[in-house]
């Protein structure tokens, strides 16, 4: 038995159905499946009743759930005292998405480092909000700094709301801001499909009615600017980004009615070390609407 499987155990019992407990840890259904047989074959016991399309904690598995808790609790014990037993040269990670890390490096982390110059921050560089769940619910990091939703089993400490911008290659004739309407039948860069940040703009481009034309579905965001550069789409992205898009040469524009995401930190549910208890703490006293 191991740390994962405790994790597996205790999402399944949380979410009650594999589909929802698979979804929240982003693995395959029979993937966590199978691992909760093979488990339940290793301990000589059944921790779930299968019961319709969902299942249910036996008295055994509530047991054996109490005890995952707690020994996950107790891990994440030991490492808090281990890091704040050896605060000097202490290293705090943090995973966060190309177009969320200016603002962490730019705002955060300075304010950060002056009150804590003697703790090193890592920066765990990470491909979209799955890249960050995954890196902080398989220890990469200690923290995340990603936009909202996250699965259930994370804490969130939403910090701001920020703009989606349409970034476009120069010569459109596009007013400033930019009617959502006009959305319709322009060609965008985005996500592939199955996404979850491609069922998102569908949802928002649905609620107003558009329907622009995929030019690029890709999940490769280093190669989204560049098809932007290259004058074959436009692209819905962060305001955080417009600095690195106009250095590009391209127009960054807001779009009317101003769409806008949460953005948070998040982490385990687990007691923080000391250090990345001060990390939030910062965070969220330096927030803005």
């Amino acid at each position: 038995m191991n740390l994962q499987q405790l994790r597996y155990v205790v999402a399944t019992a949380e979410h009650r159905t594999m589909t929802d407990a698979a979804r929240s840890l982003y693995i395959a259904q029979p993937a966590l499946s199978r691992a909760i047989r093979d488990l339940e074959r290793e301990l000589g016991m059944t921790l779930f009743a299968r019961s319709g399309r969902g299942v249910v904690v036996t008295a055994q598995g509530r047991r054996v759930v109490k005890l995952a808790r707690e020994a996950l609790d107790a891990v994440a014990e030991i490492e808090a005292l281990a890091t704040q037993g050896n605060s000097s040269g202490a290293e705090l990670r943090i995973a966060s998405t190309p177009s969320l890390e200016p603002g962490l490096a730019g705002r955060l982390l300075p304010a950060y480092a002056a009150e804590h110059p003697g703790i090193r921050v890592h920066i765990v560089r990470c491909e979209g909000r799955e890249g960050v769940v995954s890196a902080v619910r398989e220890q990469r990091a200690d923290l995340g700094l990603t936009d909202l939703p996250v699965p259930t089993d994370l804490v969130s400490h939403p910090l701001e709301r920020q703009e989606i911008v349409l970034i476009s290659p120069p010569g459109l004739d596009l007013p400033d801001p930019v009617p959502v309407a006009r959305l319709d039948g322009m060609r965008l860069v985005l996500p592939a499909p199955g996404n979850p940040r491609r069922r998102e703009f569908d949802q928002i481009f649905a609620t107003y009615g558009v329907r622009p034309i995929p030019a690029v579905e890709s999940d490769e965001r280093r190669g989204w600017l560049r098809t932007v550069r290259e004058g074959r789409a436009s692209l819905l992205w962060y305001r955080g980004m417009a600095e690195q898009a106009a250095r590009a040469g391209l127009v960054v524009r807001s779009l009317d009615p101003s769409l806008r995401k949460i953005i948070a930190v998040v982490h385990a549910r687990r007691r923080l070390p000391a250090m990345a208890q001060d990390f939030v703490a910062l965070a969220e006293g330096g927030s803005a609407a």
